[in-house]
């Protein structure tokens, strides 16, 4: 149960770097060199297709070359492609600008909320005595027990980082083909795909606020244990399986939460 719960503790600290973490600087930066890459070799592509989304735009609002003697009509277009073409060539910074804001919020949060120790779990020494005193044979169903425990609370640990992992991974792919949607706003209809885009991915920068304040919540519920649960009279199984079985929950909600963390930020946002 320690080494589960020691488990546990590590992938909760790793977390906490995590989304305090700029993707400029995870894993040395080397990833973030290889993004760098594959966008300025889509910026190519974003030209041409900002080009074809411009024409799109020009054929499908004007009916003749006569409407572009409105001089207020010509500027609008001109000033759409600019900006176009402003957030394909500098939309590497936009996104780094974005990412900043967010994750300045979240260091914020994380300075106020007094770090993650608070999320931490350690086995009450109420259970560590109740198992030290048990005897051969009632130690028997009390190993099946806490092995049982202890192989969720791992499988729970792996799946809680594989989902933060999961939120870098898709800041990179976003950033890599930021060039394809941004090209949408030269064209009046298809501008919904580049404000869509920048909308989500403000949305997963704020994914780790959700989650650090998901773990704080937990961190709360954990400490709280509910009267009755950690009852010395009661047999030391019976002791263990109850607080197994409450830690557990917990642990689970805390999962389901942290990855369900890109549903609670369009609930926010949208």
């Amino acid at each position: 149960m320690n080494s589960a719960f020691e488990t546990w503790n590590s992938k909760l600290a790793e977390i906490w770097q995590l989304v305090s973490q700029s993707p400029q600087t995870f894993k040395g930066g080397g990833i973030w060199a290889v993004i760098v890459t594959i966008n300025g070799g889509l910026k190519a592509i974003g030209y041409a297709l900002l080009i074809l989304f411009f024409a799109m735009s020009i054929f499908g609002g004007t009916v003749s070359l006569k409407d572009f003697k409105n001089w207020q009509s010509a500027f609008r277009y001109f000033l759409r492609f600019v900006a176009a073409k402003t957030a394909v060539t500098y939309g590497l910074d936009l996104l780094t600008a974005i990412f900043d804001i967010a994750g300045g919020t979240v260091s914020r949060i994380s300075e106020n909320l007094g770090g993650v120790s608070h999320a931490m779990v350690t086995l009450p020494d109420t259970i560590e005595i109740a198992v030290l005193n048990t005897g051969f044979f009632a130690s028997i169903p009390l190993w099946l027990v806490t092995l049982l425990g202890s192989l969720l609370i791992w499988v729970l640990s792996l799946i809680m980082i594989f989902s933060v992992y999961g939120r870098f991974f898709r800041l990179y792919l976003m950033t890599a083909l930021a060039p394809l949607p941004l090209s949408t706003f030269a064209g009046e209809g298809s501008s919904r795909v580049g404000k869509s885009f920048l909308k989500n991915y403000a949305g997963v920068c704020l994914e780790g606020a959700v989650v650090i304040v998901c773990c704080v919540i937990f961190g709360a519920f954990a400490g709280a244990s509910t009267p009755g649960i950690i009852d010395p009279s009661l047999p030391a199984v019976t002791i263990v399986w109850n607080y197994l079985g409450e830690c557990t929950f917990n642990m689970l909600v805390l999962v389901g939460l942290i990855k369900g963390s890109d549903r609670i930020v369009k609930e926010l946002i949208s």
